[in-house]
């Protein structure tokens, strides 16, 4: 096939009936990447429980809608799952001195068995939206990115003024200056297993609600959740740096994490479209992710070679 014939069999009105589904997609992985944000950015620690935690929020929604508990009761208890097993983390990391890497691998690992477990010693379990009242579902696109909007603005407000407070404060000087803040009196582990057990359990959150938007839970669902959390997080910040500059605050890094998730699952949507091998998304990601991190360094190489230049034109001129 010709490259005029490849691209003449694709459809821009497939591509735009197939946005507003990415859109809603891209709102629960936003939401994710808000409890990433916590450790990767605030608390400057690489946790790799998330990939766990994801596949418990969406097992344990699953199971307790098909039990007959309401969506948003299940909803709460997979919040509260996944905090646990963010302070699982957190305690192997803080009391028994394992580094935080392999603490998350650890609890990750052994999450698998656990949310095994969970659905009945089976790899998925569906729940109809034809059975049950779920909070959200792609039979409703329009009403699963309002949901979507609404949970992640009430997020947003939640953070913004959590982290205004004593104790967010006091995490986010553990991150920045652990050792200033165990100087100033700041339990430094405490914050690390705070912070972890709030990050996971906004990750389980997003793996209940996207549980509910898909109709089931996988127990491969959560694979690769720290790579997009990632990408929505490094793509947001790259977007709110370029847009709003150094007028970027507090708030708007949290928005535009959001809107990183956003724009990560459209890149997905445009990449089915064009009709790649869908198992080759792993490495699109990799590659977006590879790009965003490399701008902001390309951009001050540049920006210090160009100052470099004037300042030799200067010494010139003298």
């Amino acid at each position: 096939m010709t490259i005029t014939a490849y691209f003449a069999s694709l459809s821009l009105l497939k591509l735009f009936k197939n946005m507003p589904g990415g859109i809603a997609q891209g709102l629960i992985w936003g939401l994710m990447a808000l409890g990433i944000y916590i450790t990767f950015r605030i608390l400057d620690v690489a946790d790799l429980t998330v990939d766990g935690s994801f596949t418990t929020g969406g097992a344990v929604t699953v199971m307790l809608i098909l039990a007959g508990c309401p969506a948003w009761l299940a909803l709460l208890v997979a919040v509260v799952a996944g905090i646990l097993a963010g302070l699982c983390t957190g305690f192997l990391h803080t009391r028994f001195g394992i580094p935080i890497i392999l603490s998350g691998i650890l609890t990750q690992f052994s999450l698998y068995s656990i949310n095994l477990r969970i659905m009945g010693m089976a790899a998925n379990k569906a729940v109809s939206v034809d059975k049950f009242s779920l909070i959200l579902s792609s039979r409703n696109i329009p009403a699963a990115i309002l949901t979507g909007i609404l949970m992640s603005l009430a997020l947003i407000v939640l953070f913004y003024w959590y982290f205004g407070t004593e104790q967010g404060s006091a995490m986010r000087a553990t991150g920045n200056n652990p050792h200033m803040s165990s100087a100033l009196g700041i339990n430094i582990s405490s914050m690390k297993v705070l912070g972890l057990g709030l990050s996971n359990g906004i990750v389980a959150l997003a793996g209940g609600l996207m549980a509910q938007y898909q109709g089931f839970a996988d127990i491969n669902m959560g694979r690769g959740a720290i790579v997009i959390g990632l990408a929505a997080v490094i793509i947001g910040e790259v977007m709110g740096k370029g847009i709003l500059g150094k007028r970027l605050n507090f708030l708007g890094t949290f928005a535009f994490t959001v809107i990183g998730g956003i724009l990560y699952y459209l890149v997905v949507v445009v990449v089915l479209w064009l009709k790649l091998n869908s198992n080759d998304l792993k490495l699109f990601t990799a590659i977006i992710v590879a790009l965003f991190l490399a701008v902001p360094h390309l951009k001050e190489q540049s920006q210090n070679s160009f100052k470099k230049l004037k300042k030799q034109g200067a010494d010139i001129n003298a």
